[in-house]
C-alpha cells in the first residue's frame, strides 16, 4: 500500500509541476504582448497626432500657435486624449464585467489612494514627456523611456531600501551603454532639430514610470489588477485633462486658450479614431503586464514588457513608414543593435540569468 501511495504522490506531484509551468508560460506570453501593444500604442498615438487638426498644428499652423504651446499644450493634450479614452475603454469593460462598484470601493482605500498618487507621477509627468519626446525625436525616444527599469532598481534602493546587487549595477551599465548608443544617433550633423531635446524628455519619462512601478508595487499587492489598473488610467485621463492641460496654457505668454484645444482635439473626426485605437493598445498592455506579472513574476513579467524597447520602434516603422508611408521613420543599425542590448540589461536587472537556466526544464 506504501508502494502505491508513493507513487499516487509522485504522480500528483509531477501533474502540480506541469500546471505550475504551464501557468508560468501563459504568464510569460501574456507580459510578452503587453510589450507589444505598448508598442502599438505609440505608433497610434503618434498617428493620431499627424492627423485631422494635429497636421495643421504641427504642420501649416494656420492657427498661429506659439512654440510654448506646439512642444508643451499640444503634448499633454495628445497625451490627456489617449488616457482618457483609455479609461472609458477600463470603465467600460469594468462596467460589463459587473465590477464598476469594486472600482468606487477601492478609490476611498489607502492602496487605491496610492494608486491614484502612483497614477499622477506615471500619467501627467511621465505621458506627456513620452509624448514631447515622440514629437521631437521619434521612435527613437522609445528605448530610451525603457529605462524606467533602471531608475526603478535606483529609486526602490533609496525609497524602500532595496539592495543593489552586483548584477543589477552591471544591467544597469548595459543599460546606460545602450541608451548611449541610441543616443549617438542624434550626435551627427544631420540629426533632426529637437533630436537631444527629446531624448532628454525620453529619459524623464523614464524617470516618471520607474517612480510610479516603485510605488505600485504596493498598491497592486492588495488591489485587483484590473480594479488597479482602472484607478490608474481615470486618474491619469482626468488630471492630464483638467490640470495639466489648463496649466500649460495659463504658462503660455502668447495667451493660447487650452480649453478650446481640447474641444478641438475632442471634436476631430479623422485623429479622434486613432486615439481610440492607441488608448484601448494602452489599456491592454497595462493589464497584460499586471497580469503576466502575477502569473510568472514581477520580475520576469518586467523584463518581457520592456521589450517594447524592440517593439514601440519596429510598430511606428510599420504602422507610420510602411503602412501609411510617412518619411522619417526608420532607424539607424546602431539604435536598432542599443534597443536590443537595452533588453538584454533589463533582463539582467530583473533576475539572475543562471536561474534562467536552472528553469528551463520547468518552462
Amino acid at each position: 500500500m506504501s508502494g502505491v501511495s508513493g507513487s499516487a504522490n509522485m504522480v500528483a506531484a509531477a501533474a502540480k509541476m506541469k500546471l505550475s509551468a504551464d501557468f508560468r508560460k501563459k504568464g510569460i506570453m501574456i507580459a510578452l504582448l503587453s510589450g507589444l501593444l505598448y508598442g502599438f500604442y505609440t505608433a497610434f498615438i503618434t498617428l493620431g497626432m499627424s492627423k485631422g487638426v494635429w497636421a495643421d498644428w504641427y504642420g501649416a499652423n494656420t492657427a498661429g500657435l506659439s512654440a510654448f504651446t506646439i512642444t508643451f499644450v499640444l503634448a499633454a493634450l495628445g497625451a490627456a486624449l489617449n488616457d482618457t479614452l483609455s479609461a472609458v475603454w477600463a470603465l467600460a469593460i469594468a462596467a460589463i464585467r459587473g465590477r464598476a462598484g469594486d472600482f468606487f470601493r477601492c478609490l476611498q482605500t489607502k492602496p487605491g489612494l496610492v494608486m491614484v498618487v502612483a497614477a499622477l507621477i506615471g500619467g501627467p509627468f511621465a505621458s506627456t514627456c513620452y509624448v514631447i519626446g515622440l514629437m521631437k525625436a521619434g521612435s527613437i525616444v522609445v528605448p530610451i523611456a525603457a529605462l524606467c527599469p533602471v531608475f526603478g532598481a535606483i529609486l526602490a534602493r533609496f525609497m524602500f531600501k532595496q539592495e543593489l546587487t552586483a548584477r543589477i549595477m552591471l544591467g544597469i551599465g548595459i543599460c546606460i551603454a545602450a541608451a548611449f548608443m541610441i543616443g549617438s544617433t542624434g550626435l551627427g550633423g544631420d540629426a533632426p532639430e529637437g533630436m537631444l531635446t527629446g531624448i532628454g524628455f525620453g529619459l524623464l519619462a523614464a524617470f516618471g514610470w520607474g517612480f510610479e512601478g516603485c510605488v505600485c508595487g504596493y498598491g497592486t499587492s492588495m488591489i485587483d489588477s484590473e480594479i488597479g489598473i482602472t484607478i490608474r488610467q481615470v486618474t491619469s485621463g482626468l488630471s492630464n485633462l483638467i490640470i495639466l492641460v489648463p496649466i500649460f496654457g495659463m504658462m503660455d505668454s502668447a495667451g493660447v486658450d487650452a480649453m478650446g484645444l481640447v474641444v478641438q482635439g475632442f471634436t476631430d473626426g479623422p485623429s479622434m479614431f486613432w486615439f481610440a485605437i492607441s488608448g484601448l493598445c494602452a489599456y491592454l498592455s497595462f493589464m497584460f503586464w499586471y497580469k503576466g506579472n502575477s502569473m510568472c513574476g514581477a520580475a520576469l513579467g518586467m523584463s518581457c514588457n520592456a521589450t517594447f524597447s524592440f517593439w514601440g520602434p519596429f510598430c511606428c516603422w510599420l504602422v507610420m513608414g510602411v503602412i501609411f508611408g510617412i518619411e522619417g521613420w526608420s532607424l539607424a543599425p546602431i539604435a536598432w543593435a542599443g534597443a536590443v542590448v537595452m533588453i538584454a540589461g533589463i533582463f539582467v536587472i530583473a533576475l539572475n540569468p543562471l536561474d534562467l537556466l536552472n528553469k528551463k526544464e520547468t518552462i
